[in-house]
């Protein structure tokens, strides 16, 4: 986390970003705050954006991945097909809704996609920064 505040903070120092958005950004990685709104930013090209997926349960099982759009863009191109094959992969991908995420991608939206929280407090995000 302290690799991606530190990004954050040169986004602030080289002008791309303002003191408000690096502030919500950083309550964002520190779980203080949570992504509210999905936009269209052209001020990074949008190869050059991350997908984000953010889990954390209550009991403290935290998962963050950080994915370049490029590779995004082109593994939903081609493993979704491959994945639905695979009869032990068929089950992990059955409930996730690729044409959403494909979606996002064309339109090159950019913020939150997916906010998910469990009855037992458990959350998953996934945002495109």
């Amino acid at each position: 986390m302290k690799d991606e505040i530190s990004r954050v903070l040169t986004m602030v120092e080289e002008g791309k970003i303002d003191k408000e958005k690096a502030s919500e950004l950083i309550n964002i990685l520190q779980g203080k705050e949570e992504p509210t709104s999905v936009s269209l930013k052209k001020d990074v090209p949008y190869g050059n954006k991350m997908l984000k997926i953010r889990c954390t349960s209550q009991e403290g099982d935290n998962v963050n991945v950080n994915l370049p759009i490029n590779l995004v863009k082109a593994v939903l191109k081609v493993g979704t097909n491959i994945a639905e094959k695979i009869p032990e992969a068929s089950k992990y991908v059955k409930d996730i809704n690729i044409d959403l995420l494909i979606e996002a991608i064309e339109n090159e939206l950019d913020g939150q996609i997916v906010d998910i929280t469990s009855a037992n407090g458990d959350k998953v995000f996934v945002v495109i920064e």
